[in-house]
């Protein structure tokens, strides 16, 4: 497995041949091109549950005190958290060791700026440019760094959570709820009990310890979540709980164990914030261009879109990934965004995915409106998102492809084409996007529909459309 190198870090498979995957080489390098890039004197590193993290911690920790850093490692800690305690640790930077939802034998290096967002395009192709060039000065003996061991974090993530304007915790505490979540083996098991136990909720843990023996595929998608959807079917619990390993994505499950719907999870807290009074709702950072905004990705559902100008509220859609939605959230000045694979960003917490703002908001109001999971789902506008793949042969010119779809439907009045990444296309009742995927050699075609058999026939549709220019 190669090293996979991208603005926002490098990850890849621990151990294999030097070169191959992620080895301490490597890690020793992109370290010192990232504290060479900041440019600071603190950072801070906090680790999900994997078990290679306190190997790659340690090299991580070493290699920043031989730059002569001040390294504040907060542990086993969520990539929220870690992303948090930069600001309030008022540090440099920070570097969470997580390949998020990837299988135990990855991990990866995620690097913060001092605001504790990830680093943008251009900062991120500057530590690549450094880390190749290898130009490195490590500090004299006399000035070498220190590490501090602080593991109040969690505790303070937890409390900021509860402290936010919409996180009604007595109407929670009063609605006395049931809930299971499974937090596959890591930093989950060890944050969400204090979050429920602050809030007053029962609650049940599967795959609770913190091993980094994860005890399926850790990306909380149907597929991968049989034992949580049994154990709810059995009865018992007003909600299903499902984060991934560094607790940034969030899936529910309703009461009766079928899926909320992993791309619903913005919708119904994006809907929650934007039906709360405006002396309450997280008001629009400054430079706001007005009304109450939300972001999403492209490839997200139109249902976020609906829900807001239920609300009188404007949508705007942004690049895939993370960062290119927090830039578009702040240039619109958004109250609510975040990505359909079950990630919330709100503003008033920080400019990042955070499950346990998602989870806190869902329960306020769940708890507000009195009724059931599924009940709530029924309110939402429904779709269906089919998810496919075209495999790319090495000469294969995918930007003239994006390009010649792009033309094909620009003279269709009933089609707006958006090209800033990829090419997406709306049609007044389902849309189609392809893009190219950073990792893989493939075409990735996301196509949504109110049925599922409408939204797969619409991708293939477009897929046999590149089928057809390849073999030209």
């Amino acid at each position: 497995m190669t090293l996979i190198k991208s603005i926002s870090g490098i990850r890849g498979t621990i151990g294999g041949h030097t070169g191959d995957t992620l080895n301490p080489l490597d890690i020793v390098k992109f370290t010192t091109a990232y504290a060479t890039f900041i440019g600071g004197k603190k950072i801070v590193v906090g680790r999900d549950g994997r078990i290679s993290g306190p190997m790659v911690r340690d090299i991580v920790c070493g290699t920043l005190v031989g730059m002569g850093y001040e390294v504040i490692d907060i542990g086993l800690a969520t990539t929220p958290t870690t992303e948090l305690a930069v600001r309030w640790q008022k540090a440099d930077g920070g570097i969470i060791i997580t390949a998020s939802h990837n299988p135990t034998q990855w991990n990866a290096l995620k690097l913060l700026n001092s605001e504790g967002e990830f680093l943008t395009a251009a900062d991120g192709a500057e530590v690549l440019r450094i880390a190749e060039a290898e130009d490195f000065d490590y500090a004299p003996v006399e000035q070498l760094g220190h590490v501090i061991h602080d593991d109040t974090m969690n505790q303070r993530h937890v409390d900021a959570v509860l402290q936010l304007r919409l996180t009604d915790a007595a109407a929670i505490r009063n609605r006395k709820f049931r809930v299971c979540a499974d937090t596959i083996n890591s930093v989950g098991g060890i944050i969400l009990p204090q979050l429920f136990q602050a809030l007053g909720v029962d609650y049940e843990i599967l795959n609770g310890y913190c091993t980094g023996q994860f005890a399926h595929n850790p990306e909380p998608l149907e597929k991968n979540l049989g034992g949580i959807m049994d154990r709810m079917r059995k009865g018992g619990f007003d909600l299903g709980i499902v984060v991934d390993p560094d607790v940034d994505r969030l899936a529910f499950i309703c009461e009766d164990g079928t899926m909320f719907g992993e791309e619903y999870t913005l919708v119904s807290v994006a809907d929650y914030v934007l039906s709360a009074p405006l002396s309450q709702a997280n008001e629009a950072p400054s430079g706001a261009v007005g009304g109450a905004f939300t972001v999403s990705n492209l490839s997200s559902t139109r249902a976020l879109r609906d829900v807001t100008e239920r609300h009188g509220g404007s949508y705007a859609a942004a690049a895939v990934g993370e960062v290119n939605v927090t830039t578009k959230m702040k240039e619109v000045g958004a109250v609510i965004g975040g990505e359909g694979n079950g990630g919330v960003i709100y503003p008033e917490s920080h400019y990042g995915r955070d499950a346990l703002v998602g989870i806190a908001l869902f329960l306020s109001s769940l708890a507000q409106k009195g009724c059931t999971v599924s009940e709530l789902r029924r309110t939402f506008p429904d779709y269906q998102i089919a998810k496919n793949r075209i495999d790319l042969t090495p000469e294969t010119d995918v930007d003239t492809i994006l390009v010649k779809v792009k033309e094909m439907f620009q003279g269709d009045p009933s089609a707006v084409v958006n090209d800033i990444d990829g090419v997406k296309i709306d049609f007044p009742d389902r849309w189609v996007h392809l893009r190219k995927s950073n990792t893989e050699p493939i075409i990735r075609v996301y196509s949504e529909a109110q049925t599922m058999e409408q939204a797969d026939e619409l991708g293939k549709r477009l897929m046999q459309v590149v089928y057809d220019m390849q073999s030209v």
